[in-house]
């Protein structure tokens, strides 16, 4: 009979542990979400030369590359 307890003990606990799992699975931070400080200024920098004509589409640099 101890045996018995003993399992469903185990299986209580890993039912729990499930749960708790799959909550921080839904409630992770994920880091790439957020831009860093430099990661924004970058990306303000592109957007203003993208704005401005600075930039290449990728089928001009292929056809300039060769490819």
């Amino acid at each position: 009979m101890e045996e018995a307890r003993t399992i469903q003990k185990i299986y209580t606990e890993l039912k729990e542990l499930k749960t708790e799992v799959s909550f921080i699975k839904k409630h992770m931070f994920d880091p790439d979400a957020i831009m860093t400080t430099n990661e924004a200024k970058r990306f303000n920098e592109s957007m203003k030369e993208l704005k401005q004509g600075k930039t290449t589409s990728l089928s001009a640099l292929k056809k300039e590359m060769g490819f």
